[in-house]
């Protein structure tokens, strides 16, 4: 019983929002990684989806492979990732690029690598298996990693659930706001929306702030405090064109 618990802390061992991402070298569909050095200078989406030949990842992968362009302009690279071999993804991805066809996509071609994981290394090393929902397959996890390696959101999903893309991208987006302009993003933020200034570190700071507000800035109490930031400013100082 005990070495059975054992291995199940070790299954589900995970880094955290603030460490650096795990290293590990793999072969992937466009060649072999070493991970994160590779994408030193580049966010990037480490994604993991339960298996090849399924349908919710299918419409997964036809989804960020329609993305890819988005996420590159925003300096975000994509991974994925399952427990799969190689030949089975390459099978797997001309599938979806000669015969599926779902939402208006057709003929999509996957770019973005994806990682070889039989042994499981990788995944065990992430957290993705989480025995109470499987212990063969990994569940769909999206680790968002920065320039520097540092992983900055983690986002979990059962199986039978597939991911929301459009809070993906905004995850990505709003990160490097936050970083860009020294600000935190309030609950349902879009580029364009106002922003959080940080809480002053004193009540003499504060009030002193709250009585020498600029014109872009708006404090309702000493602890919050917004300013505008326009939508073309945010979008031109991430977006790569």
């Amino acid at each position: 019983m005990e070495n059975q618990e054992n291995l199940t802390q070790q299954v589900v061992s995970m880094p955290r929002i603030g460490d650096k991402a795990p290293e590990f070298k793999a072969v992937t569909t466009q060649g072999d990684i070493n991970f994160p050095a590779d994408y030193k200078g580049n966010w990037v989406i480490l994604f993991s989806h339960p298996a090849d030949f399924t349908p919710v990842c299918t419409s997964e992968f036809m989804t960020f492979a329609s993305l890819e362009k988005q996420f590159n302009q925003a300096n975000c690279k994509l991974v994925g990732l399952s427990v799969d071999g190689l030949y089975s993804h390459i099978a797997w991805l001309r599938t979806i690029k000669e015969k599926i066809e779902y939402k208006g996509m057709k003929d999509i071609e996957v770019n973005f690598p994806l990682i070889e994981d039989i042994t499981m290394n990788v995944a065990k090393k992430y957290g993705m298996i989480m025995p109470g929902e499987s212990s063969t397959k990994a569940v769909r996890a999206v680790f968002v990693i920065d320039p520097k390696g540092i992983i900055r959101t983690i986002i979990y999903y059962p199986l039978s659930l597939g991911r929301n893309f459009d809070e993906l991208y905004r995850v990505v987006i709003a990160l490097q706001t936050a970083d860009e302009f020294n600000v935190a993003t309030p609950a349902d933020w879009r580029p364009g929306d106002e922003v959080i200034v940080p809480t002053a570190g004193s009540c003499g700071v504060a009030k002193e702030r709250m009585e020498n507000q600029d014109e872009n800035t708006h404090c309702y109490d000493w602890f919050f405090c917004t300013k505008k930031i326009d939508k073309e400013t945010v979008l031109n100082t991430i977006i790569k064109k």
